[in-house]
């Protein structure tokens, strides 16, 4: 199935001083797709190159509507429909084998962590249970040098019964499929990475204040919405204290993230006031940031909040995908993204 591709250049990198190695001058997003199906509510999520160089990614609607995985090639710049039942996915990665590995979430979805075999388009279940009980709904994941995969088990939406008591960071073995809880040391953990030389495990915590977004009801308190640092030893688990690289405060925080070879990490922040991926250090300092919508004050759709990011691979290795809204985006950038593939 073909879906109308939009192709049109929009919003300006807006960029911190002295960053032009990261954001170049001039570079802008080019909008790739923006949603035609027939679904209601959600949004794109999960970018992930495969390893032809196409992106895969997540549309994910509210309720009984299902969602779809897309994929789009950057050589035909067409979006086909890879499945039209995705069991609610969310973040997708493809692991060194090439097979898709994808975050299912709640809300009628299938509450695991699931591969896909491209080819044939066969979904094989990797693990929907910790310690004999269910997911709460897998987010959004990160994949080691061996293999492993590193997944957050946060829960925003669905009427689904909750079976764990917290809401953590877990490591799957594909080759095992052992599971393994690295924390629950966060409120709600959304987006994960590692650093380049995987001493250092990303969380987002991105705490709403409810398991099930209800706009018909009053906007819940939310928690906390920040960046952590885990310290990882040498068998991936983790040592020490946590760090707060980022305070978001009271305003959105980040959905997804990335990193790139030099160790910077990309956050999609999702605050009205300043939407955008904003880029870190890995001390926490802002090195560059780039605006995904001017702040628009009453807007109602698109509003340019984002949810995540990642980097192409070959010749689009220097190049960001980014889901914003319904859509997906991308940006010539100065500097590659690490992949932990061998």
């Amino acid at each position: 199935m073909r879906l109308s591709l939009l192709l049109l250049v929009v919003s300006t990198a807006v960029a911190s001083a002295g960053d032009a190695v990261i954001i170049p001058k001039g570079a802008k997003l080019e909008l790739l797709f923006t949603r035609s199906a027939p679904i209601k509510g959600g949004l794109t999520e999960g970018p992930a190159v495969a390893p032809d160089g196409s992106i895969y990614f997540s549309d994910i609607p509210f309720g009984s509507d299902k969602g779809m995985i897309l994929r789009f090639d950057p050589k035909t710049k067409q979006t086909t429909v890879f499945t039209d039942d995705s069991y609610k996915s969310n973040g997708l990665k493809f692991d060194a084998k090439g097979n898709l590995i994808a975050c299912e979430g709640s809300d009628e979805g299938g509450r695991a962590v699931v591969s896909w075999d491209v080819k044939t388009k066969k979904r094989t279940v990797l693990a929907d249970k910790y310690k004999g009980k269910r997911f709460n709904a897998p987010n959004d994941m990160t994949i080691d040098t061996k293999g492993r995969i590193y997944f957050s088990d946060p829960r925003y939406l669905g009427t689904e019964k909750r079976e764990l008591k917290h809401r953590a960071v877990y490591r799957l073995d594909p080759a095992t499929k052992e599971v393994v809880e690295i924390t629950h040391d966060c409120e709600k953990p959304n987006g994960v990475s590692l650093s380049p030389d995987g001493k250092t495990l990303y969380v987002a915590d991105h705490n709403n204040g409810t398991d099930r977004i209800d706009p018909s009801r009053p906007t819940p308190k939310p928690g906390a919405m920040k960046i952590y640092a885990f310290s990882l030893d040498e068998d991936g688990l983790v040592k020490g204290k946590r760090k707060t690289l980022v305070d978001f405060g009271a305003g959105p925080g980040c959905d997804g993230m990335c990193v790139d070879v030099k160790g910077h990490v990309y956050l999609a922040v999702r605050d009205l006031n300043r939407p955008g991926i904003k880029v870190i250090d890995p001390e926490g300092k802002e090195v560059a940031f780039l605006a995904t919508s001017p702040s628009q004050v009453g807007a109602k759709s698109p509003v340019g909040i984002p949810s995540n990011v990642a980097f192409g691979r070959g010749t689009e290795s220097k190049t960001l995908y980014v889901t914003i809204d319904v859509s997906l985006y991308r940006i010539p950038l100065g500097v590659e993204g690490y992949r932990p593939e061998k």
